[in-house]
């Protein structure tokens, strides 16, 4: 399997754009990151659709989303 830099561009891309649209996410996950966003934290999800339902889900943090989180918060301050 191959590495197309143009799937890096677009993820780029995307991630500005996402970035763009919900400005508080990055600051949350910075904030949280030394004191909650630690390995064996829940992250609770919750998505309200237009009619009004409600679905939720929960994830217990793990090392290696700690990681991830920490990439994103440093891919995004690249960006900015």
């Amino acid at each position: 399997m191959g590495f197309n830099p143009a799937d890096l561009f677009r993820v780029k891309s995307a991630a500005t754009k996402f970035n763009a649209n919900h400005p508080k996410l990055l600051p949350f996950f910075a904030a949280t990151k030394d004191k909650a966003m630690t390995p064996g934290s829940v992250i609770e999800i919750a998505i309200t659709d237009p009619n009004g339902e409600k679905i939720e889900t929960n994830l217990r943090v793990q090392e290696s989303d700690v990681e991830f989180i920490n990439l994103l918060l440093e891919i995004g301050a690249k960006g900015q």
